[in-house]
C-alpha cells in the first residue's frame, strides 16, 4: 500500500544544500515527503531562492530582530508552521538555537543534522572540534531535537572516514556534507514509512528493522 506523503517544514539559514537533498529525493519519489513552508533567520540565505524555485507554496524570511526575544521569534515560525498542517520540522543548516518552548510545542517532532558523530563533538564547531581532537571517524547525526544543544535521540549515522594526508575542516566538512545529503532524505523517508518508538533515547525502528 502507498504510503501518504507528509508536510514538513524547512528551517533554513545558509545555503540551503541539505533543503536541495531532500527537495530532490521527494521530487524523485525515495522520500515521501512535502516541502510545505521553508523559513529562513537570514534574508540572503540560499535556501529561499531554491525553496522559491521549486515551488514550495510557503517561503518566508523571518526577521528575528522584528522580535523582542528569541521565543517571541519561534512563536511566529511556530504559528507558520501549525497554520499549514506540517508533521515534521526539520532543521537544515539552522543557526539558531530553537526555544524551549518551540521544543515543546512540537515534542518529538523536530529533527536535526549534525556533522559529527554525537554524543561527540556538539555545538556550532563539530567539524573541526573533531579534527583538533585527532579522531580517525568523524561523520554525520540525524536526531530528535530536545532541550539541550544536539543532544536529543539519535535516529541515524553515517560514518566518514579523517583522512591522514590531506584533510583540513573544510575538506572534511564537503565530504560529511556529501553523507548528509544522502543520510537526510533517507532518515526522513524512513520515518514516514517506517515510524519509530522512543524507549527511553533509544529510537527503535518499528518492523524490527535497524
Amino acid at each position: 500500500m502507498a504510503v501518504t506523503a507528509v508536510a514538513i517544514a524547512v528551517l533554513a539559514s545558509g545555503r540551503g544544500s541539505n533543503l536541495q537533498a531532500i527537495l530532490q529525493a521527494a521530487q524523485a519519489g525515495s522520500c515521501p515527503v512535502v516541502v510545505t513552508v521553508v523559513i529562513a533567520d537570514r534574508a540572503q540565505a540560499a535556501a529561499l531562492e531554491i525553496a522559491q524555485r521549486a515551488g514550495v507554496p510557503v517561503v518566508q524570511y523571518i526577521d528575528p530582530k522584528a522580535y523582542e526575544n528569541r521565543a517571541a521569534f519561534d512563536v511566529a515560525c511556530g504559528d507558520l508552521i501549525t497554520k499549514h498542517a506540517c508533521q515534521w520540522v526539520v532543521l537544515a543548516g539552522y543557526m539558531r538555537i530553537v526555544s524551549e518552548g518551540f521544543v515543546h510545542r512540537f515534542s518529538e517532532r523536530i529533527i536535526n543534522i549534525h556533522p559529527a558523530l554525537l554524543p561527540a563533538f556538539p555545538g556550532a564547531h563539530g567539524v573541526e572540534d573533531a579534527l583538533h581532537h585527532g579522531v580517525k571517524v568523524s561523520g554525520c547525526t540525524v536526531h530528535l531535537v530536545d532541550d539541550l544543544l544536539d543532544h536529543g535521540p539519535i535516529l541515524a549515522q553515517a560514518a566518514v572516514p579523517v583522512l591522514d594526508d590531506d584533510d583540513d575542516a573544510n575538506v572534511l566538512r564537503v565530504r560529511i556534507q556529501q553523507q548528509e545529503h544522502q543520510l537526510y532524505p533517507h532518515t526522513l523517508a524512513k520515518m514516514v514509512n517506517q515510524g519509530f518508538d522512543l524507549i527511553g533515547r533509544r529510537v527503535v525502528w518499528r518492523g524490527g528493522k535497524g
